[in-house]
């Protein structure tokens, strides 16, 4: 496995993180505790989830998976969608209960997807308050923010927050071989975030698959271009054993990219990832959870 520095904080984390949404989708919970096992054994220690996941079995599967002196083994990341005080501080202690832990290593706003989400999240009595009430309590103790839409959302995030005075220690974001050709992450934010010492998180380097369908690039492909970015860790999802194989075959096999072998991997996707159409995360409200439950965020309309 390979490891790699967090930004600014000095964690040593692992370059690949199990993503926490597909360990909820296994019909038998002893199948979801033996790839997150499994997975730890292996040297993957990032653990990525939500407050949201699967109805919050995401974070149950994961709180059982970790006794048993796990725990002590990772670095435990989950995500928070209220926008305000209020909600935010429920929905941390309702991720604890669940993680079943007194501190969770890395807390993140969760799908800042909208103009307007800084503001929520800033504003007087916003959620901010709630994390930053949570560090001071020993319940967290970094704090990033996701997101998917498009470039402009993080920037503007990452603005009101200096405007506030108030450091990111990570940001997570897609960073695929798509990406690179539409409303790019990689162009826009990466540069920012490697400025600023911010830890980079990526995920979607396969886009829920919908970049496989192409028949352009392979799995391993994927996550080797990924890796190859100034990526703290690659999240990526890993619904069963063989995914598990795969994305530790990805991180043994990979080796820094030349840069011939990028500009043929960007030159074969130009084509097909100039409209969006393989990154429907963008262009679709079908990966954005908190548009169609607005309570989550604790707001009247997403």
């Amino acid at each position: 496995m390979l490891y790699r520095t967090l930004g600014n904080t000095q964690e040593t984390v692992s370059a690949i993180g199990l993503g926490g949404f597909h360990i909820g989708k296994q019909k038998d919970e002893q199948e979801s505790l033996r790839i997150i096992r499994s997975a730890i054994d292996r040297g993957i220690t990032f653990m990525d989830n939500c407050w949201d996941y699967n109805e919050g079995l995401s974070e149950v599967r994961m709180g059982n998976a970790l006794q048993d002196g796990y725990r002590d083994r990772v670095f435990l990341m989950t995500k928070a969608d209220g926008r305000t005080k209020a909600l935010a501080a429920q929905q941390i202690d309702e991720s604890l209960t669940r993680l079943q832990t007194d501190h969770i290593d890395l807390l993140q706003f969760h799908e800042v997807i909208r103009l307007e989400d800084p503001d929520r999240i800033f504003a007087e009595e916003g959620a901010v308050a709630a994390f930053q009430d949570a560090k001071q309590a020993g319940k967290i103790r970094y704090v990033g923010f996701t997101g998917h839409k498009d470039p402009l959302v993080h920037l503007r995030m990452l603005e009101i927050a200096r405007q506030h005075d108030f450091q990111f220690d990570t940001v997570q974001m897609p960073l695929n071989v798509m990406d690179a050709h539409f409303r790019s992450f990689q162009h826009y934010v990466l540069p920012v975030l490697i400025e600023r010492g911010i830890g980079v998180l990526g995920m979607k380097s396969m886009a829920g698959g919908h970049i496989l369908k192409s028949r352009i690039v392979s799995a391993i492909e994927c996550l080797h271009y990924a890796l190859n970015l100034p990526t703290s860790v690659v999240i990526t999802g890993i619904d069963s054993m063989e995914v598990l194989d795969q994305a530790i075959e990805a991180a043994e096999s990979f080796n820094p990219m030349s840069d011939e072998k990028v500009s043929e991997l960007l030159s074969r996707t130009a084509g097909a990832a100039d409209s969006g159409q393989y990154e429907l995360f963008k262009t679709d409200n079908v990966f954005d959870a908190t548009a169609m439950n607005p309570e989550w965020l604790g707001v009247a309309a997403a």
